[in-house]
C-alpha cells in the first residue's frame, strides 16, 4: 500500500504536494487530514501548517489482470484479457494466438495461474474474491470430460466392488465429479488427501 504524509501552508497545497510524490490523481486516493493547520498572526507568528495522509486505493482487479498480462508476456504468449464479474466471484477470459501455452497440459498451466491469480486478487481485496480463469472455452470442455469420466470410473467402481480413486484436482473441479454422481446411489464420493494431491474416490454403496 502506498501512502505519504504531507505538508502545506493549506490541506490543498498538501494534498497537492502528496499527489505529486505518489504520481497519481485524486480519484485514485484517500485523504486523511491529520492537522488543518493554523495561518498564525500576520501569517508568521503561530502558524502550523496543514499535514495530511494520502494513500493509494489500489484496484485488486486491475492488479490481477496487471499480473496475467505481465506473465503471459514473459511466458511468450500475450493474451487480450476480458474481465466479467458476478458477485464475489472474478471471471478472466484469455484470448491470444499462443493461448495453448497458457492452458498446458490437462490445464494445469491454467489451474496453477488462477491460484496464482487468487492470491494477488485477495492481497488487495478487502473481502474474498473467487477467480475464474478460462481461455477457449477451456472450463466448460473440461467440465463436459470429468462429467463423462464420473460416469465412466462408477461402472468401474459398480463392476469390480472397489473403491475407484481419481487424480489429484482442484476443487472446482471435484465439485463437478460430486455433482455428476450426485443422483447415483449405487456409489458414492468423497475427497480424500490433501491439498495439492487432494482428490475424489467413487466408492460403491454395499
Amino acid at each position: 500500500m502506498k501512502q505519504v504524509t504531507a505538508t502545506g501552508q493549506t490541506v490543498e497545497e498538501a494534498v497537492e504536494s502528496a499527489l505529486a510524490q505518489l504520481n497519481t490523481t485524486k480519484d485514485r486516493t484517500d485523504v486523511a487530514i491529520i492537522d488543518q493547520g493554523k495561518k498564525g498572526i500576520f501569517g508568521i507568528f503561530g502558524a502550523r501548517p496543514a499535514v495530511v495522509k494520502v494513500t493509494v486505493i489500489i484496484d485488486p482487479i486491475e492488479e490481477a489482470k496487471k499480473f496475467l498480462l505481465q506473465v503471459s508476456e514473459q511466458m511468450g504468449a500475450p493474451a487480450n484479457i476480458e474481465i466479467k464479474r458476478d458477485g464475489k466471484q472474478v471471471h478472466f477470459i484469455l484470448t491470444g494466438e499462443k493461448i495453448a501455452l497458457l492452458i498446458g497440459k490437462r490445464g494445469q498451466t491454467l489451474n496453477s495461474l488462477q491460484y496464482l491469480t487468487q492470491l494477488i486478487i485477495n492481497r488487495f481485496s478487502n473481502h474474498y474474491l473467487t477467480v475464474i480463469l478460462d481461455a477457449e472455452d477451456y472450463r466448460n470442455r473440461r467440465n463436459d470430460t470429468l462429467t463423462q469420466l464420473a460416469h465412466r470410473l462408477a461402472l468401474k467402481a459398480l463392476k469390480t466392488g472397489k473403491d475407484v480413486a481419481l487424480e489429484p484436482m482442484p476443487s472446482y473441479e471435484r465439485k463437478v465429479i460430486h455433482t455428476a454422481l450426485s443422483d447415483n446411489r449405487r456409489v458414492k464420493t468423497f475427497s480424500d488427501g490433501s491439498d495439492p494431491h487432494r482428490h475424489i474416490v467413487i466408492s460403491p454403496v454395499k
